[in-house]
């Protein structure tokens, strides 16, 4: 081990205060080294291959290098800076290269083989049966049984893809920090909230200028186009949102976007696939596009009539209103809110002050104390990569230590946009000590001003709830190996979790432990419970819609032949005729910046979210069946599926929680699309 290097040390918690930015690549090289090594035993050794010697040493390879890479990326998505992200264009390729050496490694898939081969004869676990099977297909899935030409045509498009998708994104972080609008005059911030204005004002303050400063990160884009009454200026921030990365200029990703696409459907094509999406779904609870198309129009069909009916009222409020003629996509949000306030007299400036952050917090800690029966204690003692990261020691009732816990909500320019969970170190069970994960959370939401503490909108509260469900599924894990731990399960059931927990932000119960005025303390008051209860199905047809129209966008470049696509906008367009409702944008382009696809792991995999959707309304039917608060139903929701991981079939685990298969009508009957 290296000493200098912080990374190359043992640690139980990433050094960060240690860490430079030299130190990345020298880690990560020599982190490969020591991987190389480890599968150097593997492959030759003289004993016969057996699950001990071949899956499981080969499971338990490469820690070292896990936990630097997970630290290194986890900064470039949360922490980002020029030179971290030149040495994540270097390094990339060197990681899909090595990664490639062990699935292309003839001597190492033999002895998988043979381990695979007798598989009905060895009496393994359920857990130990899944890991078998997961080893085997990550080489015959990746080019293990391919001729030696073929096996280097596909190092070659890996190498490729690693590199396109990491310039993807840097391409968006670009655009998203390039962009600001500063207004000078009073009169053009009419609508907005006081408490929205003031954030605006110390943006401006901070870059040295006078006025108010708008800029495309959610925090700031999203109150604007809700709130801002003058429609020219919503008109240009909603321009330059939907034309990240489509401007003809060094950031534009339209190329990227053709290669990735094309470089995927090459690689399934070699692999015996028809498409990328048969590749991808034959690894998920969908098992293949036609299941997912027929997934999807059978939400189109029930939410378009509700979606065209909701679009048309809306136009004719615009119309009444502001006498609008042709309601445009700036429009939406604006009009949406004020047709909300007006049917509900419920407005999220009136929400906010009952949502502080500290006190929502607080509320979802205290929430899975009650189902799961956790406690967190905020430590300070945990070396962090930013002053905003709070961290927090996990434990069980009796209290044991069962995590860490990392949470950063704040944005900054070096960080990406949205909201999502990852984790630092993992859970496994290895020589019979127990290794307990490290999980973190990043979102994007409104710092703290001089005068008010950071107050969330509703939406955002349900985000926070979002991604701390995701953490559960990891803090919660309880398998013998990392690959399998935790959020390492399907992708079209990863998403249970974190949705299920959203459903107890409806609820009376749940919001009187944490929904407090800030100034007064006083609890939500009870009519306003109602109508955040009464208006979750506002706009729901249209909201599917807009969920649906990324799925299918995302099936329109997965799951054909991409070769003759020359236009990424007139492709799109096409792709979003189904759900079309507003008139289309010429200047924009989502698939130049839809990140979860491109830069991500949702490729073919984007209907997930509705997919679990029906998961998460099926699950909590269940739990109000038995009070929203049932430690039995909680108790078997984390033995069965929390802990569980991805050692068994998702759907296996899922009718052995629920005893049936999910059915979309609990989804449709929530979503107010089915009639009771």
């Amino acid at each position: 081990m290296n000493n200098s290097n912080p990374l190359l040390k043992e640690f139980e918690y990433a050094p960060f205060s240690k860490i430079k930015t030299e130190h990345f690549k020298p880690a990560i090289t020599q982190a490969i080294e020591m991987a190389r090594k480890e599968i150097e035993t593997i492959t030759n050794s003289e004993k016969n291959p057996n699950f001990q010697n071949t899956i499981e040493a080969l499971e338990f390879s490469g820690n070292q290098l896990d936990r630097v890479t997970s630290i290194f990326f986890n900064l470039n998505s949360a922490e980002t800076n020029k030179e971290i992200q030149e040495i994540a264009q270097e390094v990339s390729p060197i990681l899909s290269e090595f990664r490639n050496d062990i699935i292309l490694n003839k001597a190492l898939f033999e002895r998988v083989k043979a381990v695979f081969d007798k598989k009905d004869k060895l009496e393994l676990s359920a857990e130990q049966q899944t890991l078998l099977d997961k080893k085997y297909k990550a080489f015959a899935r990746n080019g293990a049984n391919l001729p030696a030409e073929k096996q280097e045509e596909l190092r070659k498009i890996d190498k490729q893809l690693s590199s396109l998708s990491l310039n993807f994104g840097e391409n968006v972080l670009a655009e998203t920090n390039k962009f600001e609008l500063h207004v000078t005059r009073e009169e053009d911030l009419k609508g907005l909230p006081e408490s929205f204005k003031e954030e605006a004002s110390s943006v401006a303050e901070t870059r040295g200028k006078e006025g108010w400063i708008f800029t495309l990160e959610y925090p700031s884009f999203l109150p604007f186009m809700k709130y801002a009454e003058n429609r020219e200026l919503r008109k240009k921030m909603a321009l330059a949102f939907g034309s990240k990365a489509f401007h003809g200029d060094e950031l534009d990703n339209r190329e990227n976007v053709l290669q990735i696409v094309k470089l995927r459907y090459k690689r399934a094509q070699l692999l015996g696939f028809k498409t990328h999406a048969h590749f991808v779904l034959e690894e998920r609870m969908a098992e293949t596009p036609e299941k997912v198309n027929g997934f999807l129009e059978e939400l189109l069909e029930k939410a378009k009539p509700a979606a065209q009916k909701e679009f048309k009222e809306l136009e004719d409020f615009a119309k009444e209103l502001d006498n609008i003629d042709r309601l445009e996509k700036w429009d939406a949000a604006f009009y949406a809110e004020k047709l909300k306030q007006r049917r509900f007299n419920l407005d999220d400036e009136k929400l906010k002050p009952y949502f502080k952050l500290e006190n929502v917090i607080n509320g979802v800690f205290e929430i899975a104390g009650r189902l799961y029966g956790i406690q967190f204690n905020e430590v300070t003692d945990i070396d962090t990569y930013h002053p905003d990261v709070k961290t927090y020691q996990v434990n069980d009732e009796d209290g044991k230590p069962i995590a860490l816990f990392y949470a950063d909500f704040h944005p900054r320019p070096g960080k990406r946009d949205g909201a999502w969970m990852t984790g630092y170190k993992s859970q496994y069970v290895k020589d019979g000590k127990q290794e307990r994960p490290h999980i973190s959370i990043v979102c994007n939401f409104t710092k703290p001003s001089k005068t008010r503490p950071s107050l969330l909108t509703f939406n955002e509260v349900t985000t926070l709830f979002h991604e701390f469900g995701h953490a559960l599924h990891g803090m919660l894990a309880d398998t013998t190996y990392p690959s399998l731990s935790g959020a390492n399960v399907y992708w079209d059931f990863v998403e249970l979790p974190s949705q299920v927990l959203e459903n107890w932000c409806y609820e009376k119960e749940a919001l009187e432990l944490f929904a407090r005025h800030y100034e007064t303390g006083e609890v939500i008051p009870m009519e306003l419970v109602q109508k955040i209860k009464e208006s979750a199905n506002f706009h729901e047809g249209m909201a599917t819609l807009r969920q649906l129209s990324f799925g299918l966008l995302d099936l329109s470049w997965h799951g054909i032949d991409p070769t003759g696509i020359t236009d990424v906008k007139t492709h799109e367009d096409k792709a979003f005729e189904p759900t079309k409702l507003y008139p289309d944008v010429p200047e924009n382009c989502m698939s130049t910046a839809f990140s979860h696809i491109f830069q991500g792991g949702y490729s073919a995999g984007y209907y997930s979210y509705k997919w679990a959707e029906v998961l998460d309304a099926d699950t909590f039917e269940y739990f109000q069946e038995n009070g929203i608060f049932s430690r039995e139903i909680a108790n078997k929701f984390k033995s069965v599926i929390l802990s569980r991981g991805g050692t068994e079939h998702p759907m296996t685990l899922y009718k052995r929680f629920r005893g049936k298969e999910p059915s979309p009508d609990a989804l449709l009957k929530r979503a107010g699309l089915l009639k009771k």
